[in-house]
């Protein structure tokens, strides 16, 4: 790998925005044909070095070498033009148009060409997706694509571009692990066609599996660099965070003669699921795990009340209940935690205090439709002590938050309805191994206090390190149980796919 020409140098930069400083003389390198890992917490800085390598945003001192060629700073144009291209997590496809037209967008903008020929486009499309090998319908609309398939429409658009540089913002986030399997079989293609791969992930054991080489950033200084075979996952940890963590099983306490506290019989809805049944007890966590298209998310959403069933009973703490929409599901003692927090969970514009007294806000309400302030203030005191949610004031808007206090202040805002069941459809995807870390010890802390827990999750090591049974769901019915000494990662893997 020393043997091969250098790719990317990026050397000294440095970033400031006011009086913070977001990157400190920071120097990356790739090679071409070589997967660097560009590894960090929220907030570390590598979404401010990846915007200045691809013009983006300038740099305040440093250069930035791309095939031998030197510069201060890049404008967009010029760093697609060397090629730079980047994969952000939305992807950033016209949901509108055939998989062939995303793919040839990029060529087309960058050629300045006037007239559009639908048959060079197509011819390009094809070449792109036959280079790689893949079973991609070229007149498909992308937004009827599956997410895996999205993300090889977004890789296939930058090959079109003959991309020397590829930036792969968490392009797992949205995968299940069979789905990334397939995903890693293309970076190792593209790693083969000489591309130069920065790869950026939370998910450790992906950083270990997929890299050549590891970047860690923290607080915009690079802290750790070098081979992967130097690293291991407590080290890799440590380097992130800097300090230990871990990710073995460690249960909440189970409680002596605990009562059911959620028990779904038959639950059935027309197209997704049929015939679902599984309990739960105070104190319990429960993961529920498939493929993608399960039918898990939408298990959980019709006991929120978000998907009409169309027969079986819902029991919440012995008491059979009719879950007709999320009024119904508060009123039980329900709440749950969506899969998305950007477009689901948290009002981005509206503050960090609007948003965690949102689901309570009658009980600050005063007569009169008022706000009270003092105790709109005193729920807000306490969910950020509780949840120990760094924020700078409670009237910043919540997208001024990392991604993990983020996910904090939507957990923050449901608890806040004291449910009885709380359930959590992927609590910990785009978060860093800390705020990882915290968020589960938290819903350890709620689950010995006698909440019961149903975690939604692929995520095996969270399945692992949390749950005290893992239930199964494949094609929208129940397919197994795992229970105590049987959670293992080996087993939960072999579950999901026989």
């Amino acid at each position: 790998m020393s043997e091969r020409p250098f790719a990317l140098r990026a050397s000294g930069v440095t970033k400031s925005y006011g009086g913070v400083r977001a990157l400190a003389g920071v120097d990356v390198h790739v090679r071409a044909g070589e997967v660097l890992c560009l590894a960090g917490a929220n907030g570390s800085g590598k979404s401010t070095l990846i915007k200045i390598i691809s013009g983006v945003e300038n740099p305040d001192h440093g250069t930035i070498e791309l095939g031998g060629t030197s510069a201060q700073r890049l404008t967009v144009k010029e760093a697609v033009d060397r090629g730079v291209q980047v994969i952000f997590q939305d992807m950033s496809l016209f949901p509108n148009l055939t998989v062939a037209e995303n793919i040839a967008m990029s060529a087309r903008v960058s050629s300045n060409a006037r007239w559009i020929s639908e048959r060079k486009e197509r011819a390009l499309a094809r070449s792109v997706v036959e280079r790689l090998g893949l079973r991609l319908d070229l007149d498909a609309e992308v937004q009827d694509l599956p997410v895996a398939d999205r993300q090889l429409v977004a890789i296939c658009r930058a090959l079109a571009l003959d991309v020397k540089v590829l930036f792969m913002d968490e392009p797992t986030t949205a995968l299940t692990w069979h789905e990334v399997e397939t995903l890693f079989r293309v970076v190792a293609q593209l790693k083969e066609q000489g591309v130069a791969i920065v790869f950026v992930s939370h998910k450790t054991d992906e950083v270990l599996d997929i890299s050549d080489r590891i970047t860690v950033l923290r607080n915009g200084e690079v802290v750790a660099d070098g081979p992967t075979a130097e690293f291991d996952h407590a080290s890799l940890v440590e380097a992130l965070l800097g300090y230990s963590a871990t990710e073995d099983r460690v249960l909440s306490q189970a409680l002596a003669a605990a009562a059911p506290a959620l028990e779904v019989e038959g639950l059935a809805a027309t197209d997704l699921f049929a015939d679902v049944s599984f309990s739960l007890v105070q104190g319990e966590v429960v993961g529920l795990t498939g493929l993608l298209g399960s039918g898990r998310s939408e298990v959980a959403e019709a006991i929120f009340g978000k998907v009409p069933t169309t027969g079986g009973r819902v029991r919440v703490a012995g008491r059979e209940v009719s879950i007709e929409g999320i009024d119904d599901a508060l009123r039980a003692g329900v709440a749950y935690v969506p899969s998305d927090r950007l477009t689901q969970g948290v009002f981005l514009d509206q503050s960090i205090a609007t948003n965690l007294v949102s689901a309570t806000i009658g009980t600050v309400t005063r007569r009169g439709g008022v706000l009270d302030e003092s105790a709109m203030a005193a729920q807000v005191d306490d969910a950020v002590r509780d949840l120990a949610i760094k924020i700078g004031e409670p009237t910043d808007p919540a997208r001024s938050l990392s991604g993990g206090n983020q996910q904090k202040v939507v957990l923050g805002k449901w608890l806040a309805t004291d449910p009885g069941v709380l359930i959590l459809n992927g609590p910990t995807v785009g978060v860093d191994a800390g705020s990882k870390a915290a968020i589960m010890e938290i819903l350890r802390r709620k689950a010995s206090a006698g909440m019961a827990i149903l975690l939604i999750s692929d995520d095996v090591p969270e399945l692992v390190s949390i749950c005290h049974r893992v239930l199964f769901i494949r094609r929208g019915r129940m397919s197994g149980e795992l229970a105590g000494d049987e959670i293992t990662e080996s087993n939960v893997r072999e579950r999901l796919v026989t």
